[in-house]
């Protein structure tokens, strides 16, 4: 079953904001998914390095993203995740769909998916993987 995606516009393709929050300063993954999220059909707005889960929102409010990505290498994943899904809270949006790649202990995984975290991607996992995830998941938009 998919998340739940407002069909108001089933022509528009599914938004997806890809953002690397906090201090970590590699951002080489969250390019490459963007990219093949892009590739696949998906509108896509990488917000680039250093942001906060509250411009991480902010820009996912704006740009009416259906879905957030982020990316964590440096080991908050603990406290990166919870602060984004309060911040998407405190935005009335927590109807955008959260996942995550990156660092993420597998025994952090089912904590993280606790707290509203839609699905983790650790190291190795196949971009088109996450590309098929998104279109098993969210939504029904068409993407061509």
């Amino acid at each position: 079953m998919g998340y739940p995606v407002d069909m108001a516009d089933k022509t528009r393709p599914i938004r997806i904001v890809i953002a690397k929050p906090g201090l970590d300063g590699h951002d080489r993954g969250a390019k490459v998914i963007a990219r093949a999220l892009r590739d696949a059909g998906f509108e896509v707005i990488y917000t680039g390095l250093h942001q906060t889960p509250a411009a991480i929102v902010q820009a996912a409010v704006q740009e009416d993203a259906d879905v957030i990505g982020i990316s964590i290498l440096s080991g908050a994943h603990l406290t990166l995740f919870p602060e984004l899904m309060s911040q998407l809270a405190q935005a009335d949006a927590s109807d955008i769909v959260v996942f995550g790649g990156g660092i993420i202990p597998e025994s952090d995984i089912e904590e993280l998916k606790a707290i509203g975290v839609a699905e983790i991607f650790t190291p190795g996992t196949p971009t088109s993987d996450v590309v098929d995830w998104v279109h098993n998941n969210v939504g029904v938009h068409s993407t061509s």
